[in-house]
């Protein structure tokens, strides 16, 4: 048995472990504990629902749209999470980079594992959610699970771009609350496309920059494979030569996030 081997093994055990902890760690000392993982993008959506499908009337032209509503709800929510949770990581185990030597992706990695956790969960309520409201079971559910690949891909990105700025510049936690807050309205979780679409010629425009965003493209995509196949999709709506760009982005994050990670986490020890 090789020295790569043993430390690949070490290295896995210690991701292992690490997952396992932040997992307990986000719900120690709370009352309902590991339910808070499906209440919280539950009690979202509940309040979503009500002010947006209710008072406002919006889905009116989406079929199963509370299920359409929830399953947005609940990408988005992992997105924020596991962002979020990445960008902090690197700071948060400060004491744990001083004291053994091993690389540093992993921590970032189990801090956005225990979204990914919480998402599993959280889907598996939205197929129950789906199969009530008279959605049909097809073959495309089984693309769902590559889709949720390429948002995490695109998340991880972020957190280890961001993650590793943080730990110079605290700031950027912060700042990328505010901007999250922002990129909730631009992507179509409550509204939908065919509401942007009705503003002419500006909303085809619209509708077009939205879709090369990674999330939306996404989000979309897993609504049109999971609840109904009338959702408009960046293969539908993006001329032939753009509908790769949300692809292409999240390879191109997360490359040179992970160089820039690499670079800058010889001197995480020293900063943290």
């Amino acid at each position: 048995m090789g020295i790569p081997h043993i430390l690949c093994r070490k290295n896995r055990i210690l991701l292992g472990e690490l997952v396992k902890t932040d997992f307990k760690l986000r719900y120690q000392g709370s009352v309902l504990g590991y339910l808070w993982a499906v209440l919280r993008p539950l009690l979202t959506f509940a309040i979503l629902y009500i002010v947006f499908a209710k008072l406002l009337r919006f889905g009116g032209d989406i079929p199963h749209y509370p299920v359409y509503l929830l399953t947005g709800t609940v990408l988005w929510s992992f997105f924020t999470e596991c962002t979020s949770q990445g960008i902090q990581a690197i700071v948060l185990r400060g004491d744990l980079l001083r004291k053994i030597s091993f690389p540093k992706y992993i921590i970032v990695v189990s801090a956005t594992a225990t979204a990914l956790i919480n998402l599993a969960i959280n889907l598996c309520v939205v197929v129950v959610f789906a199969l009530i409201n008279g959605v049909t079971p097809s073959w495309s559910w089984l693309l769902v699970p590559f889709l949720v690949l390429e948002l995490y891909a695109f998340s991880l990105g972020i957190s280890f771009l961001l993650g590793a700025i943080n730990v110079k510049y605290r700031d950027v936690t912060s700042i990328w609350d505010v901007l999250i807050q922002a990129l909730f309205y631009a992507i179509p979780i409550i509204y939908t496309l065919p509401m942007v679409l009705e503003s002419g010629s500006f909303g085809v425009i619209a509708a077009k920059i939205i879709m090369l965003n990674p999330i939306a493209q996404v989000i979309q995509d897993v609504r049109y494979n999971l609840i109904t196949t009338e959702t408009i999709t960046a293969w539908e709506i993006l001329p032939g030569y753009l509908q790769m760009v949300p692809i292409l982005l999240v390879i191109l994050v997360l490359a040179l996030a992970a160089l820039f990670f690499r670079k800058r986490s010889k001197r995480f020890a020293e900063e943290v």
